[in-house]
């Protein structure tokens, strides 16, 4: 197991501008499959704009109104703003089992441990990507999303989670292209969580995250 001391962890406490931080997260991800750099943990917060992973459907933007730009990641399209805690995850896989399903769920897992800290029950949904929990209403609704990619076998991408962004600016696209739920964050629920709160609860369980990459998610057991 990587130790959490041998990853670099960078906590941004001003937005960065989505574009510089696609540059930056890709040139650190051949850092690390070179072996010239060490793995590395990114939490940060993005200026308004919407990313459009490689299975987005233009039909589901809506309205442009911020940035449109390509990321590269799976999945759809997903707004990212003020208010939105990002962790781009930058993880040598080859020291570690080699299991992308399995490094999805330990990264689903990590973010719903982490809103369970702050007394928010989160769930996976199958056959729905993203995290999810009760929403103000009552109503199942969207608090986190997922959306990775894996070049030689290094993570890139990651999670992002709703703290207290403005849920209006969702409303020009549909998120990661599932129409019947809402979305929802901490604050709408109640709770106030500040970026750094945040980030502590979550650092708290990193070595939790990773000794999960340690051992191969099991396999899926087929219907006969």
């Amino acid at each position: 197991m990587t130790a959490p001391d041998t990853i670099e962890i960078v906590r941004e406490t001003a937005p960065v501008p989505y574009r510089p931080a696609l540059e930056a997260m890709a040139a650190r991800n051949a850092a690390i499959a070179d072996g010239t750099a060490s793995d590395m943990l990114w939490l940060l917060e993005h200026p308004p704009v919407y990313t459009a992973g490689t299975s987005a459907d233009r039909s589901e933007l809506l309205d442009p109104r911020f940035e449109v730009v390509e990321a590269g990641r799976g999945g759809r399209y997903t707004y990212h703003g003020p208010g939105q805690r990002i962790g781009y995850v930058m993880l040598d896989l080859r020291k570690r089992a080699r299991d992308v399903r399995g490094f999805v769920h330990a990264v689903e897992g990590w973010v719903i441990d982490t809103l369970g800290d702050f007394g928010v029950e989160a769930w996976r949904a199958e056959g729905r990507i993203g995290i999810w929990c009760a929403g103000a209403d009552g109503r199942e609704a969207k608090i986190g999303a997922i959306g990775v990619r894996i070049r030689r076998w290094v993570t890139m991408h990651g999670f992002s989670v709703n703290l207290s962004p403005d849920l209006s600016h969702f409303g020009g696209i549909v998120p990661c292209g599932i129409e019947e739920f809402g979305v929802t964050s901490l604050k709408d629920l109640g709770r106030s969580v500040s970026s750094a709160q945040w980030d502590d609860a979550l650092l708290a369980r990193l070595p939790a995250f990773l000794s999960k990459l340690d051992v191969p998610c099991p396999p899926v057991e087929m219907e006969p």
